[in-house]
């Protein structure tokens, strides 16, 4: 292992370590970023300490200010570039320098395309010790007005005017003061200053922690998380902004199973849907269910991942973190049988009901938590010769160890996170025989360093 690469390593390693602080330098500094980081940042060396600048790119020379200092490496912010890279652009949100929601607004779509298919590669190569056969053309989407998930923090501020809403600035725990969200859809993107001003109205203003924001095809919804009941007035000033901007209104006083519909008073509570119009299905669901966060990202992935899969109509498929059924129902509409698994009760109780309504009623659904490197269930007792899955950013480690793989031939593994592909790659080809035969980015969260991926493990 070269020594760039050692301290690198060394100081991405402590970032997760106990923090041994230092005294910050005042003074802003020059420095010459040499590469990314592997959450988008540039890193230089000073002195030689691993610097990792926000909002610098490789072969950039840059003034930065310190943020914090640690053992084995420090951290900055840009406050000039004074040699730009040819990939530097204007950010589009006035708000980029202090959101913490996007980090790559300066690097221009096919720059930030290219940063994500070599992290992906990288870890591929270092984790799994493998390469892939091909590489797949990136799924690209909209870079702007994509996003139909977001949880937005809500604070009273007086020192900035009253209320905020929005996400957190860089690196710290403070609210951003932000008028506006370019990646949010347009219906609460361009809505902050009308929703802080109407929270600022409330009684119980000081009380609201967050809002959660889901939107389907035809409708955006709000959950108002509240510390303390609503008055009527606070509900009525509430009504009478949902009804102006056509926006329906929850509200939640506790857990998830006190959200309730505000207006309009008869909204069930998976009201929002999004369709696959490619295989006729239609997905409901409630606000605070995980669905993708960029529609038109997902429509993509869905298709690519039946295609790769490529199971037919006399195929059995296994699918693992199924979810509302994302995948499940356009499987269903294509294979033989569909077993579909997933730890959350509440998901399956919905993805049933999901496919009840299209009397898709060749899915076998089970609740069965994924993580458990113990698990004995049924449907472990049979070997599946196609097999899809899409977990959390903590991979699929557990649930590979005891899944009987003698007969799988082709497994479809779509990832938020590519160090733990990485290593469940290298389990699956060193392991059990696979051959990586494909693999690609999806870029699911333009404007961040995000990496979304799938990958195809095929064993003849």
């Amino acid at each position: 292992m070269s020594r760039s690469y050692l301290n690198l390593f060394t100081a991405q390693l402590d970032m997760f370590m106990p923090r041994t602080r230092q005294r910050i330098p005042q003074t802003p500094t020059e420095a010459t970023v040499e590469r990314f980081a592997h959450d988008g940042r540039g890193i230089a060396q000073l002195d030689g300490k691993v610097v990792f600048i926000s909002g610098a790119l490789p072969q950039e020379k840059v003034v930065f200010r310190y943020l914090s200092r640690q053992r084995h490496f420090d951290e900055g912010r840009v406050l000039e570039v004074l040699q730009a890279a040819p990939e530097r652009v204007t950010p589009p949100c006035p708000h980029a320098d202090i959101c913490g929601g996007c980090s790559l607004q300066h690097l221009n779509s096919d720059a930030q395309i290219a940063l994500k298919q070599a992290m992906l590669l990288e870890q591929i190569q270092h984790i799994a010790q493998t390469q892939a056969e091909e590489i797949a053309p990136p799924l690209r989407s909209a870079v702007s007005g994509y996003r139909h998930k977001a949880r937005l923090g809500v604070r009273h501020v007086p020192a900035k005017g009253g209320m905020l809403v929005g996400f957190r600035e860089e690196k710290n725990r403070y609210l951003a003061d932000l008028s506006r969200c370019d990646v949010l859809h347009h219906s609460i993107g361009e809505r902050f200053i009308e929703l802080r001003n109407c929270l600022d109205t409330l009684d119980c203003k000081l009380h609201i922690p967050q809002i959660e924001v889901a939107i389907g095809d035809h409708q955006t919804a709000c959950v108002i998380r509240h510390l303390v009941p609503l008055s009527l007035d606070d509900q009525q000033r509430l009504i009478a902004f949902a009804q102006q901007y056509q926006i329906a209104f929850y509200t939640q006083a506790k857990g998830i199973d006190s959200i309730t519909a505000l207006w309009p008073p008869n909204l069930p509570l998976d009201g929002l849907y999004y369709r696959h119009p490619d295989y006729d299905v239609t997905i409901h669901f409630a606000p605070s269910d995980f669905t993708q966060i960029n529609p038109e990202m997902n429509r993509q992935m869905v298709k690519q991942a039946l295609s790769w899969l490529n199971a037919s109509a006399n195929d059995d498929v296994l699918e693992l973190f199924c979810g509302l059924g994302n995948f499940t129902l356009p499987l269903a509409r294509t294979v033989k049988q569909v077993t579909a698994v997933e730890g959350d009760a509440q998901l399956i109780s919905r993805a049933k009901a999901n496919a009840h309504t299209h009397e898709l009623y060749n899915i076998n659904y089970y609740v069965a938590n994924l993580a458990d490197a113990q698990l004995k269930a049924d449907w472990l007792q049979q070997s599946y010769p196609y097999l899809l899955l899409d977990p959390p950013r903590s991979g699929a480690q557990e649930i590979l160890q005891v899944l009987p793989l003698q007969q799988t031939k082709r497994i479809v593994y779509i990832s938020c996170n590519p160090a733990t592909l990485a290593r469940d790659v290298g389990f699956l080809v060193h392991q059990h025989g696979f051959r990586l035969a494909r693999i690609g980015v999806m870029d699911m969260f333009p404007q961040t360093a995000h990496v979304e991926s799938m990958a195809l493990l095929i064993r003849e």
